[in-house]
């Protein structure tokens, strides 16, 4: 059209006038026509001179030359320029419409929301996890509402902007076959488990800021003011495009004619095009209206998901905001279901049952069974360390005794735990567990071992507290009052089965807690970081106590409360600050006291009293600073097992002798120099320990110890070895540390003897 535009034109007819008084009028006349004769004129009637196929001596040039000046002259600017306003106008609009497709900050977005809903929509876990929150049945209720919504409601943003909202126009579209929808495979699960990752990211990232919203926005707004100032200038200037235009143009002296006739070729065709074109920008300035109408008409940036949340009964699909809620309330008005099925992906407990699955597909009952294992107590236990979760196939290994969870978030333990018939000990390390009802019942009922490791005391489950059938209870962190936040270790008055208890901590006193189930408590550990703990009065409560521990404990003295325990059989106060214990001599009112353990503290000398302490079986003295062994010690007589190991030993006395039930004997890393011939007098000696020393010379006698498994010599000064250790035929070569230079002086019978299994 632009091509094509252009006006043709002639020279302007001119008539004669009735009043002929003013020569120049005629002579412009005659001027301004060919140079003919004049007609004659009537004195009474005036004569119209009629031009037929008159000439005017222009050329082609002349011709051109009007018609461009008339064009640029006498033609109206709107007729001239319309076909480029319309192009202008256009590429805005373009422009406008496809500015936020193209610019890199919200193109981006864009491009992965796309992507993402694509993906989620496909997604086989989507059908999967509607299915299981809606029955068969009620999604077909839902389509034929569907199909009669459909018929009666236009799409897009003119059809449900008023009456809905958000997902409240359409519900699922097709009915699931949930016994398609129950098989996943492994790699649609990997998949579905990355959707949720995509998703994750994307939200956080997305949510930060409302740069789509604020462009759309401002776009809308531009296209409206845009369409207003169109339609009012077209509406004023139509009119001037006309067919026929007067062109005056003084080119006389050029052409020899100064007035024109001029005919607008494309007039008559701009004109219909630009009502044409007033119409289409009205209709399209309309839905620009429409559309900045829904912008302002409720908040874009929020969206709320609670028709899903009522309709599929997944509670914990969250709301959303700025860009990401902008963008969902767009798909929704191309089809509401993308959001809905989008919607699985930013719930938790979706995501959970996700990973549950995927967790139940990668441990099978049979890869779970090559784990199990026999722990400390005796049980066959199955060990889950750092998995996702908790697999629902542990459950199908009903000869499980015990069950070790350790790093496992969130963990869920289903009413199905009620198939271990065996389950007698649960371990949980630094795990979130959360437990069903009918669980908890089977748990009170069977349990009797409950190990918890934590990192803070609100990781306690609540729920041991009301264990009535427990006999142990291992508690590994930390139980320091926390005042500001009032949190307490409550009260174990409920575990009336409750013998054994173990706390390792940083207590600075013994929980009143514990002092709850002290009346029939039989053994208690106190295993404290190297806290001083104090004020242990409390334990003289304890009357039925066979058991104590007090390790770390930053304790000087061996606690006076200790010697009120009448029922106490063994006591360990290992890694203490000790150097004196003079009060031992307080022991020998404890007659049942048959395991005495002061290793790893700092005490200097053994007092005579300990002579009293005729019950001990098993004394344990290593890693101290000890210097002298009193002869008095000897005289407890039913010692069995005697480690003096790491200590500054240069002597054994020979009253060691009177030892006749002794089994252990250990003093490794001293400084004797030589060995008591009385030693050999402990024929139930089974283990004997003497490496690290400055023995030059190891007795013949050593073979009236008959029943020796296990001898270690090493580290010393021997250059031979007797051959009367081929008379202890229970020692054999494992059980015979020495070097191997020193071995082979054996006679070669004798180490034939020890290899021979």
């Amino acid at each position: 059209m632009v091509m094509q535009d252009k006006i043709i034109c002639l020279p302007k007819r001119v008539q004669a006038s009735q009043n002929q008084s003013s020569v120049s009028n005629v002579s412009q006349a005659v001027a301004s026509t060919t140079p003919l004769p004049p007609p004659k004129p009537s004195p009474t009637n005036p004569v119209t001179v009629e031009m037929k196929g008159l000439k005017t001596d222009l050329d082609l040039q002349q011709y051109s030359f009007i018609n461009q000046m008339c064009y640029e002259r006498a033609l109206h600017w709107y007729a001239k320029y319309f076909p480029y306003l319309v192009l202008i106008h256009t590429l805005v609009f373009m422009l406008c419409s496809n500015f936020w497709f193209k610019f890199p900050g919200s193109s981006s977005k864009i491009e992965h929301f796309i992507s993402i809903l694509g993906k989620c929509f496909d997604s086989p876990w989507t059908t999967r996890a509607l299915s299981e929150v809606s029955g068969e049945d009620s999604e077909e209720k839902d389509n034929r509402k569907n199909v009669s919504r459909s018929n009666a409601t236009p799409s897009g943003p003119e059809g449900g902007l008023v009456n809905s909202q958000s997902l409240k126009s359409i519900p699922e579209k097709f009915v699931v076959d949930k016994s398609t929808a129950g098989a996943l495979d492994k790699k649609e699960g990997e998949q579905a488990k990355a959707l949720f990752e995509k998703v994750k990211k994307f939200r956080l990232h997305v949510e930060e800021g409302d740069i789509l919203y604020a462009m759309y926005v401002r776009q809308t707004v531009l296209k409206v003011i845009k369409f207003l100032i169109i339609i009012a200038y077209n509406s004023a200037l139509v009119s001037k495009v006309q067919f026929t235009v007067d062109c005056n143009v003084d080119i006389q002296d050029m052409t020899g004619y100064k007035n024109f006739s001029c005919n607008h070729t494309m007039a008559h065709l701009f004109s219909k095009l630009s009502f044409c074109y007033l119409c289409f920008v009205s209709i399209y300035g309309l839905t620009c209206l429409y559309t900045l109408y829904w912008l302002f008409y409720r908040s874009l940036r929020e969206y709320s998901f609670e028709y899903v949340r009522q309709e599929t009964g997944i509670d914990d699909i969250p709301d959303v905001k700025n860009d990401f809620a902008f963008m969902l309330h767009m798909i929704d008005q191309y089809d509401p279901l993308y959001s809905k099925r989008f919607a699985v992906f930013l719930s938790e407990v979706s995501e959970n049952k996700l990973k549950q699955l995927n967790l139940n597909n990668e441990w099978t009952p049979d890869k779970l069974r090559q784990k199990l294992q026999t722990n400390a107590h005796n049980r066959l236990e199955l060990p889950l360390i750092m998995l996702s979760g908790l697999p629902d196939t542990v459950f199908e290994i009903t000869e499980l005794q015990s069950l070790k969870l350790e790093i496992i978030k969130n963990v869920m333990i289903p009413a199905t735990i009620a198939q271990l018939d065996n389950l007698q000990e649960l371990s949980l390390h630094q795990c979130s567990v959360k437990i069903h009802s009918a669980a908890l019942s089977f748990l009170k009922e069977n349990l009797k071992v409950l190990s918890v490791k934590f990192d803070d005391m609100r990781e306690l489950p609540p729920w041991m507290y009301g264990l009535r059938n427990l006999e142990e209870l291992y508690l590994v962190g930390s139980l320091s009052h926390d005042i500001s936040k009032n949190i307490t270790l409550e009260s174990l008055r409920d575990l009336k089965s409750l013998k054994i208890l173990s706390i390792k901590s940083n207590v600075s006193k013994i929980p009143q807690a514990v002092v709850d189930v002290s009346s029939h408590l039989q053994k208690m550990c106190i295993h404290n970081d190297g806290t001083k703990l104090v004020m242990l009065n409390n334990l003289k409560k304890m009357t039925n106590l066979t058991e104590l521990e007090l390790v770390h404990c930053d304790l000087e003295r061996i606690p006076h409360a200790v010697f009120s325990l009448l029922s106490l059989q063994e006591l360990d106060l290992k890694e203490n600050n000790l150097k004196s214990i003079e009060e031992i001599v307080s022991f020998q009112h404890l007659r049942k006291l048959t395991v005495l353990k002061l290793w790893h503290n700092s005490i200097t000398y053994i007092p005579e009293h300990i002579k009293k302490l005729t019950s001990l079986e098993r004394l344990f003295f290593s890693h101290n600073k000890i210097e002298v062994l009193p002869s008095h010690l000897f005289l407890c007589n039913k010692i069995r097992y005697l480690d003096l190991s790491y200590n500054d030993i240069r002597f054994i006395p020979p009253e060691i002798g009177v030892l006749q039930s002794l089994q252990y004997f250990s003093i490794t890393c001293n400084k004797v120099e030589s060995l008591p011939d009385e030693l050999y007098f402990c024929k139930k000696l089974k283990t004997l320990k003497i490496g690290k020393n400055s023995l030059s010379v190891l007795s013949p006698k050593i073979g009236n110890l008959l029943f020796l498994s296990y001898l270690d010599v090493k580290g010393n000064h021997f250059e031979i070895l007797p051959p009367e250790l081929g008379d202890c035929r229970a020692l054999k070569r494992a059980g015979l540390v020495v070097e191997d230079a020193l071995f082979e002086t054996l006679p070669s019978d004798v180490r034939e003897q020890m290899k021979t299994e």
